[in-house]
C-alpha cells in the first residue's frame, strides 16, 4: 500500500461510528445517522452495501485482533481483488482506525468478556523482622505479596487489597513448585 495515499474522512468516520456503536455500546449511532451525516449523496443501496462490506471487515480485523503487519498485509489482498476491491483511500482509512481504535477496542471486549474478579496490580518485597518474640526469629526474611483485586461482582466496581506474609520455610515449597 502506498504510504502517500490520505485516508479517506468519510470512511474513517464511518468506522468509528461502527466502532462506537458496536464495541462502545453508543445505541443513538444508527444506520441512517452515519448514512445522513457522512454519505448523504450515496443511494440507500450503495451506503447499505459498503456499509456492510465495511462492517464485515471491521469485525475481521478486531477478531482476528491484528497487528499492524497483519493488517496492512490484509488491507493489499482488499484492494488487489478483481471484483469490489477496496480503494486505496479507504484502505488508509482502516489503517488509520485501526492505529488509533486498536487498543480501546481490545480494553473494551476485554472488560465485556469478564465478569468476575481481576487482578489489577501486584507487588512483592522482601522484608526482614527487626522484631519478634524471640531472639532467633529477629532478621528472619518474610516474603510480601500485595493483591489489588477489582470486584465486579458487586454493583459498580470496587477495589479490594489483599496481602500475603510467608515466611523462608512457608516460601521455599512454593518457589519450589514454580520452578520448572
Amino acid at each position: 500500500m502506498a504510504a502517500a495515499v490520505s485516508a479517506d474522512k468519510n470512511v474513517v468516520g464511518l468506522l468509528n461510528g461502527l466502532a462506537r456503536r458496536q464495541f462502545f455500546g453508543e445505541t443513538e449511532i444508527t444506520d441512517e445517522f452515519l448514512h445522513s451525516e457522512l454519505y448523504s449523496d450515496l443511494s440507500d443501496e450503495d451506503f447499505d452495501a459498503m456499509l456492510k462490506k465495511y462492517d464485515a471487515l471491521v469485525n475481521n480485523i478486531v477478531s482476528t485482533d491484528m497487528d499492524f503487519n497483519q493488517l496492512e498485509a490484509f488491507l493489499t489482498s482488499q484492494t488487489k481483488k478483481k471484483e469490489g476491491a477496496l480503494p486505496h483511500e479507504h484502505a488508509a482509512a482502516f489503517m488509520k482506525f485501526w492505529k488509533s481504535q486498536k487498543t480501546k477496542i481490545h480494553d473494551s471486549l476485554v472488560q465485556r468478556a469478564s465478569w468476575n474478579n481481576q487482578l489489577r496490580d501486584i507487588n512483592w518485597r522482601v522484608d526482614l523482622k527487626t522484631q519478634a518474640r524471640h531472639v532467633n526469629q529477629i532478621n528472619t526474611p518474610v516474603a510480601i505479596v500485595e493483591m489489588q483485586i477489582e470486584n465486579k461482582v458487586k454493583q459498580g466496581a470496587s477495589k479490594s487489597m489483599s496481602s500475603i506474609a510467608m515466611s523462608e520455610d512457608q516460601l521455599s515449597p512454593l518457589t519450589a513448585s514454580i520452578m520448572i
